[in-house]
């Protein structure tokens, strides 16, 4: 019985060490909060504490970075604890009744990991906002001690990472600039990058700054004390965590306010919830856009776009006036090019420079880039989010192209909480003007883009219904030709499932 206690034991923890690794994946997808996590738990038990392994390609895989390890130490530390605690009766006495209490508490010790996730990131929280803060305040007196450093910080409900990467490539054409990469853009990934890879030689610092609560921005701006700030879009983005729209505009106003008195605010003046922002802000202000052409300070007029981007005409309010051609799919697009315009504006560039950037921009992975999948079929990749108006922008992108079928395939758009049916519906209607055939990923979650290409009276034979794109592909094979184009548009997230 001793013997059969060990290896029940030591198969447990063994069972343990390789299960927990699903629910370290998942808090840190959830950014480590341990009450973001527990609502995942939540809402999805079945994934929770099921033991059937979901076929799917992952988006994001689990990092083990120095906090990964630590946590998941402590949730092995934890779990061994409570084995021992629960087979100890046996190990005192010698009942058989107490090694069979002990096995099944042992089994749902295995089962329960995401609990213990949980409680370990309980314990783990003090000592990690501990380290954070060492990692924060270091971070921030290095952008104190640079007086010659110029910080862009950049926020909004989207086209933040895109915007990031445009003013970039723009500023690149008189200074040297580090941009975060990627999405880096919570103060844990912001303090990383300043710590690790800003240096003496850098003259201008562009930081993605993103939110999901009230009060998120304010701390981020406080780490890279911006000195221009950019707001380039709010709408219903993350409603679920931010409840309304006025939330939302009070944390991208956070930057703002962050400002110094002699700061610069760039503004989309186009945006209806930005442009009240703009009209209450004393501070220095750009205001771009392509609608309000007299209260703009930069503007495009001209635009030409098709399937291999755009041209049009960049123009300010003091008259002067260049020719600008990207790569950029969608007029979407151009609002993110003059938000980095008005930046290059404010730091001296001058037209010629500003447009010889604009030429040079690259398209962002996973927004609304073409992939060249070497069958002659076209593959539009704008599968790293979506929102309303992200949509919408995609889909008009799809109906530039003017040749061969048009093929979406999407699990529809998340995180925006009691609207996010409404705008699927809307999603769907939109859909069934442009796309011939639609490959609706998830059966649950996509009701209500299906229900909206009923009201539409497309076609049901041109409508199909998968698990994941692995079935999604084999429909693509069947139906798409050289010339057809297909848009992937949206991804679900890994911590997402029906």
């Amino acid at each position: 019985m001793k013997y059969l206690l060990l290896l029940i034991m030591f198969g447990t923890f063994a069972l343990i060490w390789k299960r927990s690794k699903d629910s370290l994946h998942m808090i840190q997808l959830e950014e480590y909060k341990s009450d973001n996590y527990r609502k995942w738990i939540k809402n999805n038990r079945e994934r929770a504490y099921g033991f059937k392994k979901i076929n799917q390609p992952v988006k994001k895989p689990l990092v083990f970075t120095q906090r990964a390890k630590r946590l998941y130490s402590a949730n092995l530390i934890l779990s061994g604890l409570l084995l021992l605690i629960v087979f100890l009766p046996y190990i005192l006495w010698e009942k058989i009744a107490y090694f069979i209490i002990g096995t099944v508490i042992a089994f749902l010790l295995y089962r329960n990991q995401p609990d213990i996730m949980y409680l370990s990131s309980l314990i783990m929280g003090p000592i990690e906002n501990n380290i954070n803060m060492g990692f924060y305040k270091s971070a921030q007196e290095k952008i104190k001690g640079r007086d010659d450093l110029m910080v862009v910080g950049i926020t909004g409900s989207f086209g933040k990472t895109s915007t990031k990467f445009v003013v970039g490539t723009v500023l690149e054409e008189k200074f040297n600039v580090l941009n975060t990469p990627e999405s880096y853009n919570t103060p844990m990934g912001l303090s990383k990058v300043i710590n690790n890879d800003l240096n003496d030689q850098h003259e201008v610092f562009v930081a993605e700054m993103g939110a999901r609560a009230i009060g998120e921005i304010e701390e981020v701006a406080k780490l890279c004390q911006p000195k221009i700030g950019i707001i380039t879009s709010i709408g219903p983005v993350h409603i679920e965590t931010f409840k309304n729209i006025d939330n939302i505009m009070k944390t991208k106003y956070e930057l703002i306010e962050e400002l110094p008195a002699d700061g610069v605010a760039i503004f989309n003046y186009d945006n209806e919830h930005i442009k009240k922002l703009a009209d209450k802000t004393f501070k220095e202000k750009i205001l771009y856009g392509l609608d309000d052409i007299e209260n703009l300070d930069i503007y495009a007029d001209d635009i030409v776009v098709s399937e291999l981007g755009s041209t049009f005409t960049l123009r300010d309010k003091e008259g002067n006036s260049i020719q600008c051609t990207t790569k950029l799919l969608g007029k979407h697009n151009i609002y993110n090019i003059l938000a980095g315009a008005c930046v290059g504006k404010a730091l001296g560039l001058s037209f010629e420079e500003i447009s010889r950037g604009i030429s040079k921009i690259e398209p962002v992975p996973h927004r609304l880039n073409i992939i060249d999948s070497g069958t002659g079929v076209i593959v539009i990749d704008d599968a790293f989010n979506s929102n309303p108006i992200g949509t919408k922008a995609a889909l008009d992108v799809l109906s530039q192209f003017k040749e061969g079928k048009k093929i979406i395939v999407t699990p529809g758009m998340i995180e925006l909480g009691e609207m996010e049916e409404e705008a699927n519906r809307e999603f769907g209607n939109n859909i069934g003007k442009v796309c011939d055939y639609v490959i609706l990923v998830g059966e649950k979650r996509t009701q209500p883009i299906y229900e909206g290409l009923m009201e539409v009276n497309y076609n049901p034979d041109n409508i199909f219904i998968v698990n994941n794109l692995d079935e999604a592909s084999v429909h693509i094979g069947r139906l798409a030709r050289p010339k057809d184009v297909v848009l992937f548009e949206n991804d679900l997230p890994d911590n997402y499932s029906e």
